[in-house]
């Protein structure tokens, strides 16, 4: 199994049920409809899903009782990306291929699309196959990787950098990364753990979505150098354009692809057996992709 081969057989499966539980865009109040299936349902490599799927394989769980847990973690992903690419934020015009959802349709039906997207994640969470006490434990990792100590918090240090002396300090990109990025896809791969109730399994899961998280959000300061903007679906060059401190800036290319690798084995050595090929297949993926 490859990292592509599992992406391609999990997004068949979340883009099909993204679909079929999604309303029409004819529906009321039709411009929200309309937005929600055009952010949502965008061609996207589905990662963070996968990651919730290739960790229930490797804790022998039922994958139809844990698809709801993907589609929540996709939500949330789907949100910050339209939030993130908003004026006030990032100021993106381009996002998965495609003009970014305010620039495609308005602004303000793009601040409530992303306002939506949020309780359907938790409101479609609640749907898992699990225990009560674990799907309200579900709950709040997922609410905790989204808000202020996690997705949130990392987006203002994005915009609102701490700086010693001139510069930013490398300690906190670092921090940034981890809640930004890495928080949610933390989240992702922890999620089946917490909803079987497998205390051990989540440790190991957890230290695998911290070193994943890094990893992934380092080959994106890659990309924004080296990429191509037609094979990424989003502008490149951003971060030099905006004087933004990366790993890139800190490290140079080779320095950062050093420390991606480093986190990157530390991810490989939480998760053993045959049924993690999943989990390692996706370790696999996040270096070599090149979007």
């Amino acid at each position: 199994m490859t990292g592509a081969s599992w992406l391609d057989e999990v997004r068949a499966v979340v883009d099909a049920e993204l679909d079929r539980r999604l309303p029409p865009d004819d529906a009321e109040p039709t411009p929200l409809y309309q937005a929600l299936r055009y952010a949502v349902l965008a061609p996207g490599k589905r990662f963070r899903p996968a990651l919730v799927l290739a960790a229930a394989r490797w804790l022998d769980l039922d994958a139809d009782g844990m698809l709801p847990a993907a589609l929540a973690v996709e939500l949330i992903h789907t949100y910050s990306l339209i939030h993130d690419d908003l004026p006030a934020m990032d100021n993106d015009d381009l996002r998965r291929g495609r003009p970014t959802l305010h620039r495609a349709l308005s602004e303000d039906v793009a601040i409530l699309a992303g306002d939506a997207l949020q309780p359907m994640a938790f409101d479609w969470l609640m749907e898992c196959d699990a225990e009560p006490e674990r799907r309200v434990e579900a709950l709040r990792v997922l609410a905790r990787a989204a808000g202020p100590a996690g997705l949130v918090g990392g987006q203002v240090r994005d915009l609102h950098p701490s700086r010693d002396g001139g510069g930013v300090l490398a300690e906190d990109v670092m921090t940034l990364h981890r809640e930004k990025t890495g928080a949610l896809i933390t989240a992702a791969v922890v999620l089946p753990a917490v909803l079987s109730g497998n205390a051990e399994a989540a440790a190991r899961l957890t230290r695998y979505g911290q070193a994943v998280g890094l990893a992934f959000q380092i080959t994106d300061d890659i990309l924004d150098v080296a990429g191509h903007q037609l094979v990424m679906g989003k502008a490149t060059g951003r971060d030099a354009r905006q004087g933004k401190t990366t790993f890139v800036s800190l490290h140079g290319i080779e320095g950062a692809q050093a420390i991606a690798r480093q986190e990157l084995a530390v991810a490989l050595s939480q998760v053993h057996g045959s049924s993690a090929d999943a989990l390692h297949a996706l370790v696999a993926f996040v270096v070599e992709r090149d979007h």
